[in-house]
């Protein structure tokens, strides 16, 4: 058994919730594969214009299932590599989707859960939230992105420490390092993700979709190459209905009404 990803949605943002509390909301494939489902149904629905991820209960995720791992020892090395492509087309599927996805993190985000974490456009953590990069302490090395994720957002020496040394890093921390964006009382992380949520569904969708895509590729482009994809960005904008209703309502004082 390797849990289950609940849906639900409050108003233009969709939940999804890992929902394995008696394992601390351990990962794996249904739960991967429930994953990709949910946002390819959410990217073709123009209802749904953020998502939120959180855990069930006090933990956000403990990462993998160490005892479906132990048995994957017993399967030949191909079993294991399907799983981590698995969890590494999520991954991705996140870091591409053209909509904002933000970490609501109560407890512990361990080993993939911190990957999960961090693969998120944004991250809402409780002031009791714990991040761990816990793969060495079991013996093994990351997956989910989490390495390249925490040398581009961290010093490496830090990186060096939470993915060698396995060492525990709060929430406060990483958001005195701009890692986290907001850190919570504890238990009100996924309300004030929906909060966040709610300001980013007021913006135009094709402008985030747009200006996610930039951050996406700016650390593989050259400035030259930035620059080229800053201006068909924007031309573009700028003629989508959306670009005319964010001026006009700017000029008029006015709320605007995206779609």
């Amino acid at each position: 058994m390797s849990g289950a990803l609940t849906s639900t949605s409050e108003g233009s943002t969709l939940i999804l919730t890992l929902s394995d509390p008696a394992h601390k909301n351990a990962l794996g494939p249904d739960i991967y594969a429930a994953g990709i489902e949910a946002l390819n149904a959410a990217e073709n629905n123009p209802e749904i214009r953020s998502v939120v991820i959180t855990g069930e209960g006090a933990v956000f995720c403990a990462g993998g299932n160490l005892q479906r791992l132990q048995a994957n020892r017993r399967e030949l090395p191909e079993v294991q590599a399907q799983s981590i492509e698995a969890l590494h087309n999520w991954i991705d599927a996140i870091r591409t989707y053209p909509k904002p996805v933000i970490a609501a993190v109560e407890g512990a985000a361990a080993g993939a859960g911190f990957s999960l974490a961090l693969a998120c456009d944004f991250i809402v953590a409780a002031g009791n939230a714990v991040f761990v990069m816990s793969y060495s302490t079991v013996a093994l090395s990351p997956d989910g992105g989490g390495s390249w994720s925490v040398v581009r957002a961290l010093p490496r020496a830090l990186a060096s420490e939470l993915l060698m040394g396995a060492e525990r890093i709060s929430a406060d921390r990483l958001h005195a390092l701009g890692v986290v964006n907001r850190v919570t009382a504890a238990g009100a992380a996924l309300s004030e993700a929906l909060v966040l949520a709610a300001r980013l569904n007021a913006r135009a969708p094709n402008v985030l979709a747009s200006i996610k895509e930039l951050i996406n590729d700016a650390p593989a482009n050259t400035m030259s190459q930035q620059m080229d994809n800053e201006r068909n960005h924007f031309v573009r904008n700028l003629h989508h209905a959306n670009g005319g209703e964010g001026i006009e309502a700017f000029l008029q004082k006015r709320t605007p009404h995206y779609r």
